[in-house]
Parts: structure tokens; sequence; C-alpha cells
């Protein structure tokens, strides 16, 4: 954890340090999922370092920045949120489960953020794989997408892994298109309907699928 701040050089050096080996940023600085997820409105990355989201933000023309991660205490957090305020990006936390079934009070939240969202917006959690993938899957069921369009956003191609424990999202997606899609609009069906709790209960992930996700690639 990185618990210092920015102010010294010290500190400047340690949160480098910290975001790059610890946070596992120094793949970051050769490799990104950068995609579009609404046109001309949303776009989703893994956790971008200060020079990246400035070059993005000259590229796409941002206004907002929304931190799928939650504030924490990690140097990348640190020098992400240091970046955004330099370059004048409206910053917004955000936090979302990876593994977990999505929390109702967490989608409704998002669901009002989306509503007023300044735009050109870059989503991002760590690896840009699940929380960003959950976030792009919502927003296109925002805009009036299907549960099958939203799913897209949680793909390999972003590495996410459908049948490691990150694919209860799948699984949250493909609940709501077999129970009330074309029913009950989906923002009324997870407030009087979605059951976290049978929903976890029901997921099972593969062993060997999460055993590769979570510790041979160190997911968050």
């Amino acid at each position: 954890m990185f618990h210092g701040n920015l102010a010294s050089r010290k500190g400047r050096a340690a949160a480098w340090i910290d975001s790059l080996f610890v946070d596992h940023a120094v793949f970051r600085t050769i490799w990104d999922n950068l995609d579009e997820v609404i046109p001309g409105k949303l776009w989703r990355t893994n956790h971008p370092t200060p020079g990246r989201l400035a070059r993005l933000k000259r590229r796409l023309g941002l206004v907002t920045l929304i931190n799928l991660r939650g504030h924490r205490k990690c140097g990348s957090d640190a020098l992400s949120r240091e970046a955004a305020g330099r370059l004048g990006l409206i910053h917004i936390d955000m936090a979302f489960e990876s593994r977990g079934a999505p929390h109702r009070d967490r989608i409704l939240r998002f669901a009002e953020i989306y509503r007023t969202l300044q735009t050109p917006a870059l989503m991002h959690c760590k690896s840009g794989a699940d929380r960003a993938g959950l976030a792009s899957a919502l927003a296109i069921i925002f805009e009036g997408g299907t549960a099958a369009e939203a799913r897209r956003q949680l793909s390999w191609r972003y590495g996410h892994f459908s049948k490691s424990k990150t694919g209860i999202l799948d699984a949250f997606f493909i609940h709501y298109e077999k129970v009330a899609e074309g029913r009950i609009g989906f923002l009324d069906w997870v407030r009087s309907e979605y059951d976290e709790d049978a929903l976890r209960a029901n997921f099972r992930a593969h062993g060997l699928s999460s055993f590769i996700n979570d510790r041979v690639l160190v997911r968050e």
C-alpha cells in the first residue's frame, strides 16, 4: 500500500514504484484495452498512467474520468487522481466489485451518475476487464441496449474470463435477460426484484479459470 503523498520527490518516487511493481502498471505501460463503449460519449480502459491519461484527454476531448476501483491507497490511484486534477478533468469515484454479485445500491448510484455525466468520459478499473466490463454493460442498457448487447462488454478480448469468479457478472445479465427483459424495465427490476443473494448462491466458477485469473494474472 502507498501511504505517502506526491508533494516530495521521495513520495512521488514511492508512488511510481508502488504503481509499477505492486499495482502492476509496468504491464499497462506497454498494453491497454482502450475501447469506445458509447460513440462519442463513453470509453473504457485499464488504469491509465498520467502520461497516457494526458494523451487520451487530447485525443478524445475527455471531460470526466470515472474510477471504478474507488479511492485506494496505492500509487496508481494517487498519480491518476493528481493527473486528473492537473488536466482539469472531473474525477468520479464509483467502486464496483469484480467477483461478487453486483450490488443493487451501486448499480442505482451508477445510473444516477450516468444520467448527469459530463462527456466524453473515460472509465477505468485496474485491468479494464471486469469492473470496466460491468460498467460498460450497464451503460449499454441505460442507452436502450439489450442484455445480449451489454454482455459483449464482458469479453475475453478485454481480459475478462467468464468461467472464473468474475463470470458472476455475466450471470447477472443472463439472469436479467431470462427473467425480466421485455417484461419490466431494467432499473425497475433492479429496485424491486433483483436478488443478490440468490444470484450468488446459484453461480459456480470453474476452479482452473479462477486460479489463472486470481493467482497467475493477479487480478484485483
